[in-house]
């Protein structure tokens, strides 16, 4: 039996030394003292959720961890799972105070007075192979002052957290490997759901929510059978619904994941998994980078029973209702996604015409030739966050569920100088009300009335939707379901109302999947525009 929110200033001695009295959150997991914080928010950093995955648990299905006696002191967040450091100069670079394979980790804010109260949990992106719930920009605090319980977690990342091996499947009792890192995503929602009661959330009220990575994940625990009921709304900032590997074959034109795994393993001068797992962790995973590795979920017929689009389509997905949507300027910030411009604008159109044929006209008048700086900088934008943003808003209303579209435009001086306008994640500080606390070489927020009244907006719609299913926000623009005529919410300075967003962006990209999945042998990616492969003739498309 889940008991209640229990805070207290005394009491039990802390497992940790020295520790100052705090508030204590009586858990079935085990008593948690955390660290009382301004506004009667409480945070509890560092909470573990599953074993360790070192040993012989790297690569195998995370499992409950070991009870503790007394009180565990949760003052500290825990280790970032393994990851290469930061580029250098990139905007979203920052530092963990600490890293280990030991990292299964989550961490919660909470009003003290908080009773069955949302729950809202951030999963961070990062390309599945960088970040943490520790990093400052996802600080709770701000949502939780709305009335929520705000989680953030680590889940395993890179080759760690989503390796595929023929050996691996054959220790599992499902004969399948991979998704790693999405397994440990379901096991803290099981976690969330056994002991969030004690900190005052309601775990029939949960809300996944994330942001690129984060949202491809969000994406894989609507799809994940395992994840049904374990959450009831979800958002998606930013989301990608490209084609994913299949374990042992290639129908789409990926590289079967097993077969990865065994490349892999090769080119780590490693002949099986017992000598990967004996390879120390972050070695390991600054070997893998090089390699040109990188780590997606894998569609094995039982933790992703299949091609998104296709559990979409058929409508096996979790039917919650969902807020999606994507940024003007996504690939400001992530270039190398972006192809060349072409030195002409002849030789542009000649390119677009031989990969696109019949659909060259539909893609010339949504990227037309006079500016081709820009042109090549909204194909790859559609293609994977406009495109799976609508998607997502269509396949709920389809489901007859509620999908809450919006379009990030906004940009401040800082973006305008950087050439940054609506980059990619630059609505996250928004949402959690920490625009400062960005990291370090990201566009400096201002500090002015039009700044504060953005975030005000999209944190009191966020928090609406995980606590009633429907962004609201008071003084704000009313935001209507996307199936009431195409409607979705444009953030461009301040909050505006609209319908039917870009105009045949969804329609052509739609399309474009259509072909290439029904033709098979093609992934759909970022393979777009003038280094399309040429689309298949006749191929049909989802009718």
């Amino acid at each position: 039996m889940i008991r209640a929110l229990a805070f207290s200033l005394a009491g039990a001695a802390c497992l940790t030394s020295g520790a100052m009295a705090g508030p204590v959150a009586e858990a079935p997991a085990g008593a948690l003292r955390g660290e009382a914080g301004e506004g009667g928010i409480a945070v509890f950093r560092g909470i573990p959720y599953a074993r360790p995955p070192v040993g012989d648990m790297r690569w195998r299905p995370p499992e409950a961890p070991e009870a503790w006696e007394g009180v565990r002191d949760t003052s500290v967040f825990g280790p970032a799972c393994p990851q290469p450091p930061s580029r250098s100069g990139s905007i979203y670079a920052g530092e963990h105070a600490a890293v280990a394979e030991d990292c299964l980790y989550l961490n919660v804010w909470t009003p003290e007075d908080a009773r069955d109260a949302p729950v809202f949990v951030w999963i961070h992106g990062g390309s599945l192979a960088t970040g943490a719930g520790s990093e400052p920009m996802y600080d709770g605090a701000a949502l939780a002052a709305r009335g929520m319980v705000v989680v953030t977690i680590n889940y395993r990342l890179g080759a760690l957290g989503y390796l595929a091996h023929p050996e691996l499947s054959a220790e599992s009792p499902d004969g399948v490997s991979g998704n790693y890192g999405l397994l440990d995503q379901i096991e803290a929602l099981r976690w969330i759901g056994a002991n969030i009661a004690a900190f005052g959330g309601d775990p029939d009220n949960v809300t996944i929510a994330g942001e690129s990575a984060g949202a491809l994940s969000v994406m894989y625990l609507m799809a994940a059978p395992d994840a049904h009921g374990l959450f009831h709304k979800a958002v998606a900032q930013s989301a990608y619904m490209i084609s994913t590997p299949e374990l042992r074959s290639s129908p789409h034109g990926d590289p079967a994941a097993e077969a990865v795994g065994e490349w892999l393993a090769g080119e780590l001068g490693a002949t099986g998994i017992d000598e990967l797992r004996g390879m120390d962790a972050q070695e390991l995973i600054m070997a893998a980078g090089p390699t040109g590795y990188l780590p997606f979920g894998t569609v094995d017929g039982r933790v992703l029973p299949g091609q998104l689009v296709d559990v979409f389509d058929r409508g096996e997905q979790a039917p919650v209702p969902v807020l999606a949507g994507f940024n003007s300027g996504e690939i400001r910030s992530l270039r190398f996604l972006a192809p060349p411009a072409p030195e002409t604008a002849e030789a542009y159109a000649a390119e677009i015409g031989a990969r696109y044929g019949d659909l060259a006209d539909a893609f010339m008048a949504l990227y037309p030739a006079d500016d081709l700086g820009e042109a090549v900088l909204a194909a790859p934008r559609d293609a994977l966050y406009g495109w799976t943003a609508e998607r997502l808003a269509v396949s709920q209303t389809a489901l007859g569920t509620d999908g809450f579209l919006y379009y990030f435009d906004h940009g401040y001086p800082a973006t305008e100088e950087a050439d940054l306008h609506g980059f990619h994640a630059a609505e996250i500080p928004y949402v959690f009300a920490t625009t400062d606390r960005t990291p370090e070489a990201w566009p400096a927020v201002p500090e002015t009335p039009e700044e504060a009244r953005l975030s005000e907006a999209m944190a009191a719609y966020w928090t609406a939707f995980a606590r009633d299913g429907a962004p609201s926000a008071e003084g704000e623009p009313d935001w209507r379901p996307y199936g009431e005529g195409r409607a979705y919410m444009v953030f461009a300075g301040e909050p505006q109302a609209a319908e039917h967003v870009l105009p045949g962006m969804f329609e052509l990209h739609e399309a474009v999947m259509c072909r290439r999945r029904a033709a098979g042998g093609t992934p759909w990616n970022w393979n777009t525009g003038i280094v399309a492969p040429p689309l298949p003739d006749g191929a049909p498309g989802c009718e």
